[in-house]
């Protein structure tokens, strides 16, 4: 499946790009708020199970009439905890690990930090899981998923799309890189992406990704390790990082990225 092979439904706020892979649908949500959410629907046969959750009410509001004529058998939260008063009566699936993240690790210092930013637009209510899982295959009406947990929350590999679920890629913006150690370990999953063939890549602010902006990442950090070896400071270091990738979004990423490299 082609990245760009998609239908789009332009709602009031957000947009869905709409893949069909025969007796599967994937709808992958761009919600357009401040922190550029991706939501992502797999749909099979009228029912569907959703992948993280939108956090700001009118995205809420606005994906819940999206889904009104399809059956939600459940959701899986990951790295996105907040936003608990979407679809409340669905099924919420998550790691252990995932729900320490969300309620008492880095998921609820970012949901802090969010609620202060954004205010009473931000749902900053927290999902119940329903269900803790672990690594390996779940099936949820009929749809199959294969868990990976990480360090933080867990992944989610679609084999019926040949499509995997991370948190974060994005080929041409920062990303969050805690040091030479953790820019080695996103390559290292970047790689095996590439190894396994898949179709797509989804994550959580970006809309779906193939193999070759897999490749354009691992260049990207593999870079990043070398500006970084070759400066004294952060401030030298956002410099140069800038300079070579003059295009790039995410300069809060950035930001917290010369952190970590320069403690």
């Amino acid at each position: 499946m082609n990245k760009n092979t998609f239908q789009t439904v332009t709602l009031t706020k957000g947009e869905l790009n709409v893949y069909d892979f025969g007796g599967v649908k994937l709808h992958a949500y761009k919600t357009n708020d401040f922190i550029d959410d991706e939501v992502f629907i797999v749909e099979k046969n009228g029912k569907a199970v959703i992948i993280e959750s939108p956090c700001f009410f009118d995205n809420n509001k606005e994906l819940t009439e999206y889904l009104k004529n399809v059956e939600v058998t459940g959701m899986l939260v990951a790295y996105h905890g907040a936003g608990g008063t979407f679809l409340p009566d669905v099924p919420k699936y998550a790691t252990k690990n995932a729900v320490l993240y969300s309620q008492s690790g880095g998921g609820k210092a970012l949901i802090d930090n969010f609620t202060s930013a954004f205010g009473e637009i931000f749902d900053a209510s927290v999902h119940e899981i329903t269900n803790v899982i672990e690594e390996g295959r779940i099936t949820i009406s009929g749809i199959d998923f294969v868990i990976k947990q990480t360090d933080d929350a867990f992944d989610v590999e679609i084999p019926g799309i040949n499509a995997v679920y991370t948190h974060m890629l994005g080929h041409d913006c920062h990303s969050i890189v805690a040091g030479a150690g953790h820019a080695d370990a996103m390559i290292a999953e970047l790689r095996h992406y590439i190894e396994k063939g898949y179709d797509l890549i989804l994550t959580s602010h970006y809309t779906p990704e193939d193999l070759k902006d897999a490749q354009t990442k691992i260049d990207y950090l593999e870079n990043l390790k070398q500006i970084a070896a070759g400066v004294s400071d952060a401030d030298a270091f956002k410099a140069e990082v800038g300079r070579q990738y003059p295009q790039y979004s995410g300069q809060n990423y950035l930001d917290m990225t010369a952190g970590f490299f320069f403690a």
